[in-house]
């Protein structure tokens, strides 16, 4: 039996190395079995979305074919799917197809077309695959673009034109609503732009377990995943005990708001409160702990000491809020100076990576006790006091080096410090090369963009702060199920993805129960 709050933990391939594990299968005159697991993955996931929407018999089934293995896993699935009664159909894009599953395909009675028929219901991507690299250019087929209106797109592995690695694509990529992805998720189809690309994805195993490598990245699931059988499950949080007092229970010590944003201290103590832990401290001006305090009377609300003589915590979140105020920022300085020599856990958000260029020039980087959590504008600003040229190329968001997960993995080993690179999907990187991916999600299809508001990095402090101050794990651990309930929290208050709600919403929806499958 698992556990409620158990993330489970799934293997993350680059393209090259779902390659080389498919290599001595191939060259063991596997290759044509290798296909046809993956064919009958893709055909299943198609009649199931046709099910749901009413039917498999008679329904039309077209696909964008290219000249390789991809539009080859196409043809052989539109033979599956003919024999269930659909009717399917292939677009030859390049004029010319794998021969064997052409050759099967017309042997099924599919027929090969110029245009994507009017009554299309299913259309499936497979122009190009994991090998393709460069400006992907969509097809000028006619009835394309119609089509895409009315029906549902299925990607067969990967949306063309998607960097299987970085999650780069073109203007050109068309968007699917599932993808069906062999052997193993491609790092491409969560990160960059392939993670808003490839709608829900689905796992074919086609029997590459046992030559697939160990890899260092992993995505992070609430769901038990049993399509992949290498999926592992992370640290469960820690229940409290029955002998447990507020000061077992974990405190956490809050610098956060000043006279500009007073707001801030106040999402991110309410947060930390939502989220359960013994004790919570707030570190700041009197003006805003009147108003925190107010709001959560449970707080304790401390004067700021510039002297260094600190709240002991059991954890500290340094940042929301601050703004630019330098007597508050000097307060977090010495704030940051005591967790870097007790090595408590410390969180660094918002106005608190300021302190990372002085941290630079006193110790050359931070500790493994430290997370920073920027956005991919305050990332490049880091890799500008970095003076790191390779590292901005790749946090660019449209540019040919783009490349969030290592990116946020050498940016970990620059600090020498844990990160936490937010976006829709969120690197969580340690300075051990590790890498957890967490894709944000509503009902299973990628996307919170009520996430996209003031404020709720300011709740996500909070939950950091309380999780750090209660359990025992990694940043790895920590990160993920703060992250996760987190998205949990938004993805219930808005099902529907239109972003109703503002951030201090997500705090009246944080409970245990929010991290649940």
């Amino acid at each position: 039996m698992t556990r409620d709050d158990e993330l489970r933990l799934l293997p993350v391939y680059r393209g090259e190395q779902i390659r080389e594990a498919e290599a001595p299968l191939i060259e063991a005159g596997r290759g044509a079995e290798l296909m046809r697991r993956a064919a009958y993955g893709l055909a299943d996931c198609v009649a199931k979305i046709l099910q749901r929407r009413g039917r498999v018999y008679g329904a039309t089934v077209t696909a964008m074919v290219g000249s390789g293995n991809n539009g080859a896993d196409a043809l052989y699935a539109l033979s599956f799917l003919r024999r269930r009664g659909a009717a399917v159909r292939a677009v030859l894009v390049r004029g010319c197809a794998h021969q064997a599953s052409l050759a099967a395909f017309q042997r099924a009675g599919g027929r090969v077309v110029e245009s994507v028929p009017e009554p299309t219901e299913v259309l499936i991507d497979a122009v190009v695959g994991t090998g393709f690299s460069g400006d992907y250019q969509r097809p000028q087929t006619p009835g394309l673009e119609a089509a895409l209106s009315t029906a549902t797109v299925v990607a067969c592995d990967l949306p063309s034109g998607v960097d299987a690695d970085t999650g780069q694509a073109g203007d050109g990529v068309i968007s699917a609503e599932h993808t069906v992805t062999f052997g193993g998720i491609k790092q491409g189809l969560l990160a960059g732009a392939g993670s808003h690309l490839s709608g829900q994805l689905h796992t074919a195993d086609i029997g590459l377990g046992p030559h697939l490598p160990k890899t260092l990245v992993r995505a992070v699931s609430p769901h038990p995943a049993a399509d992949v059988a290498s999926a592992g499950r992370g640290e469960p949080l820690r229940s409290p005990a029955s002998t447990d007092h507020k000061y077992s229970r974990g405190t956490v010590g809050i610098h956060a708001g000043s006279d500009q944003f007073p707001g801030a201290a106040q999402l991110s103590v309410g947060a930390a409160v939502a989220t359960g832990v013994g004790m919570v401290t707030l570190v700041a001006p009197e003006t805003v702990r009147a108003h925190v305090v107010a709001a959560w009377p449970e707080t304790l609300g401390v004067e700021p000491d510039q002297q260094g003589r600190q709240a002991r915590t059991g954890a500290t979140v340094l940042g929301p809020g601050l703004g630019n105020d330098p007597q508050r920022l000097n307060e977090a300085q010495a704030a940051l100076e005591q967790c870097l020599d007790d090595g408590s856990p410390c969180v660094l958000d918002a106005s608190g990576l300021q302190l990372i260029r002085h941290q630079l020039h006193q110790r050359g980087g931070l500790g493994h006790n430290v997370l920073i959590t920027p956005h991919l504008g305050e990332a490049r600003r880091i890799a500008g006091d970095l003076r790191d040229q390779v590292l901005g190329r790749m946090l660019a968001t449209d540019g040919p080096k783009s490349d969030p997960v290592e990116a946020a993995r050498r940016l970990s080993g620059s600090l020498d410090c844990f990160v936490l690179l937010k976006g829709a999907t969120t690197v969580i990187a340690a300075p051990d090369a590790e890498v957890l991916l967490h894709r944000a999600q509503t009902h299973g299809r990628p996307g919170v963009p009520g996430l996209a508001t003031a404020g709720t990095g300011d709740v996500l402090c909070g939950i950091l702060g309380a999780l750090a101050a209660t359990q025992q794990g990694s940043w790895l651990d920590v990160a993920a199920h703060a992250v996760h309930r987190h998205t949990q929290a938004a993805a219930g208050l808005d099902p529907r993805a239109e972003a109703s709600f503002g951030a201090s919403a997500l705090i009246r929806a944080l409970s245990p129960s929010a991290v649940a499958p």
